[in-house]
């Protein structure tokens, strides 16, 4: 495969980093595609044969035994079979030094994921076949419900989800402080707290971002990025962030989701009630519980599909974002020792393979963004 600007990256990172990063991209790389194709392979060879239907009429002939057993089997068949390759990928990361949490924390916070995914995961199973019984309209109905599930979330996850995986403190008063909350007065954003991330108990990794809407609007930063970087390359980490609350990306983003998630239902609707495949599931009619493995093999399929678009979509945002990142600051030569930085500790490929970027970056490479900020500091001199 083709690296993306692989000449910059050779001037701007040692052939050592570049080396370590891309160890790991090699280490890691089987584990993470391999768990992705044993999920999809798994609701694909229960959902497209009798065998998804066989399983969830083991719960009995109750319409609510069959949703509640067959939903919790789902989700306890993916964990399970997801777990080996988490945990290979965890171990990989490990010798890299990108983990700090042992593996009681970790098996913790897969604990926190399940209890978080698998009451929304059954409401909306007994929201959808409670619709698909009572009315030939159900696909409408359950678009609707997608879509406000989406703003919902988006709005409640800052609040009540974040606070489950990880400690917030406020910031300290101080110089660093003062300096983020004005640069996002001097950007005309309101921001009422700026808290500290305790991700030191799980990492290494640096990172920041502003969340919440409104008067729940925060800045939050790692407290491994304000141990590691100097305070100027902190603000840079959050101008851009803050760039995506200047143009709006969470909300625009939510409307995005909602519309996506109502569209999206509506074409699982489409094809689940197509006659051949439920014939192929060994299900009548889909409104019977025992399809949830076919609506499990068409959404899976979907996702994979939409995949690089919404990895496409995503890499214009944060491009647009570094952009106002520097307009914000003028300041490129520390927004490149920013990117520097961050991808070394990171430990992330500068150039990865074109064709990886392509399916899974959601961020412009390193080398990408350290060339777009050469520009602008090109572009900027009288």
């Amino acid at each position: 495969m083709t690296s993306t600007d692989g000449g910059t990256a050779v001037a701007d990172f040692t052939p050592e980093q570049i080396a370590r990063a891309r160890a790991l991209r090699r280490a890691q790389l089987p584990a993470v595609l391999g768990g992705r194709a044993a999920g999809l392979a798994l609701v694909l060879a229960l959902g497209l044969t009798p065998g998804g239907a066989r399983l969830t009429a083991l719960f009995g002939d109750s319409w609510a035994l069959r949703i509640l057993g067959g939903g919790l089997l789902l989700v306890l068949l993916n964990t399970l079979l997801s777990l080996p390759f988490a945990a290979r990928v965890r171990v990989v990361r490990v010798r890299f030094g990108l983990v700090t949490q042992g593996w009681a924390g970790w098996a913790a916070d897969v604990l926190r994921g399940l209890l978080v995914s698998v009451p929304l995961l059954l409401a909306a199973l007994y929201a959808v076949y409670a619709l698909a019984g009572a009315t030939r309209w159900w696909w409408a109905w359950s678009a609707l419900g997608a879509a406000l599930a989406a703003v919902v979330l988006s709005w409640l996850a800052p609040v009540l989800l974040e606070p489950l995986f990880n400690r917030f403190t406020p910031m300290e008063p101080g110089p660093l402080r003062d300096r983020l909350l004005a640069l996002a007065d001097r950007d005309g954003i309101p921001v009422r707290h700026v808290l500290v991330a305790d991700a030191s108990r799980r990492t290494t990794a640096l990172n920041a971002y502003v969340s919440g809407f409104g008067r729940t609007r925060r800045i939050v930063a790692y407290d491994t990025l304000l141990s590691t970087a100097e305070p100027r390359e902190v603000e840079l980490v959050v101008a851009h962030e803050l760039g995506h609350v200047k143009h709006r990306d969470v909300l625009h983003g939510t409307v995005l989701g909602a519309l996506g998630g109502a569209v999206g239902v509506c074409l699982l609707a489409a094809v689940v009630q197509w006659q051949p495949l439920l014939d192929a599931a060994g299900v009548g009619d889909f409104a019977d519980p025992r399809s949830m493995w076919l609506l499990a093999a068409v959404a899976a399929v979907g996702s994979a599909a939409a995949g690089p678009f919404g990895c496409a979509l995503s890499r214009r945002i944060e491009r647009r974002a570094d952009v106002h990142a520097l307009e914000l600051t003028a300041d490129p030569a520390h927004f490149i020792a920013m990117q520097r930085r961050l991808t070394v500790a990171n430990i992330g490929d500068p150039s990865p393979p074109r064709l990886l970027h392509l399916l899974f970056g959601t961020h412009p490479t390193p080398a990408e963004r350290i060339a777009a900020a050469r520009e602008a500091a090109v572009t900027a001199r009288p």
